[in-house]
């Protein structure tokens, strides 16, 4: 069985015209399908968890955004009986891009619809919070409070809020383990990315692949207030690689030790208070749908 999750509030106009070419697609695949809407945060997230709570074979359609793909990853039960695909349908389609996902709604189906699918990676915190794309702390989360805060909208949003945060945010202390290692940072990033980008389209990790069963951890330390304006077009440019003070590191498992008793992390645009950040990567779990 086929479930589509869609979200509500953007199936009208052409969202609605975009459903039915997907119905479509399935509908000459001789595929079973079921529509599932969601209306808040969260829903996506507990369709997934009914979906898979029996054994039964399934197969669930993110059509939305990094932020579907992450509450639909959080609620997966039973992932031996389950498989996942994308089409891509939000403001923020980042990891889309790196498994090169087509943004054509149809193209997209046909994947699902025609393909089979093949494990890839994802992240997962010691919590139980799993990442299909990027989780971190640091200038990431406050650019993202300040877009949640203004209730910015459109897919510039977060380079609107990228230039007041690179003026104002304050660098945090932390340490690193990973490999047996412990060091120290001061630092205005620190992130493990399994696909490549964030932020709607920043490169943040250029080495990145989403089944090499590996983390790519990136930490970008003290840069000055001068210097960050240089380093904010490397940045966008897609040569994260070119700043200086950054560390890349290929690693199974790391560990960020906050200083500050109260800290914001993020995964996939979401924000959790105070949460550990204490990953490692899950290798041959996740069936997914790619080109």
């Amino acid at each position: 069985m086929y479930y589509i999750i869609a979200n509500e509030t953007h199936l009208k106009g052409k969202g609605m015209h975009r459903l039915e070419t997907v119905k479509k697609v399935f509908n000459v695949a001789g595929k079973e399908y079921e529509v599932l809407l969601t209306q808040k945060k969260g829903d996506a997230k507990l369709h997934a968890e009914r979906i898979t709570s029996s054994d039964a074979e399934s197969t669930i359609i993110a059509m939305g955004g990094d932020g579907t793909l992450h509450d639909i990853l959080n609620g997966i039960k039973n992932f031996d009986k389950c498989s996942l695909g994308l089409i891509p349908f939000g403001t923020g389609n980042d990891f889309a891009a790196t498994a090169k996902i087509p943004m054509d709604v149809k193209r997209a189906a046909e994947i699902i619809a025609f393909k089979a699918p093949r494990y890839i990676d994802f992240i997962e915190l010691s919590s139980g919070l799993r990442s299909i794309n990027s989780v971190g702390m640091g200038i990431d989360v406050d650019i993202l409070q300040r877009v949640y805060s203004k209730n910015m909208r459109g897919h510039t949003k977060y380079l609107r809020a990228l230039i007041p945060s690179l003026l104002r945010f304050k660098n945090c202390n932390f340490t690193l383990e990973y490999d047996g290692k412990v060091e120290k940072h001061f630092g205005l990033i620190a992130a493990l990315g399994n696909g490549k980008q964030f932020g709607g389209g920043i490169t943040m990790f250029p080495h990145a692949e989403i089944d090499d069963g590996y983390l790519d951890l990136v930490i970008v330390d003290y840069i000055s207030k001068p210097k960050m304006i240089s380093a904010f077009f490397k940045l966008l440019s897609g040569k994260v690689d070119r700043i200086k003070k950054v560390t890349f590191v290929k690693t199974k498992a790391a560990t960020f030790i906050h200083e500050d008793e109260n800290y914001t992390l993020q995964a996939e645009g979401e924000l959790y208070d105070n949460m550990p950040l204490d990953a490692h990567i899950v290798e041959n779990r996740l069936k997914f749908y790619l080109p």
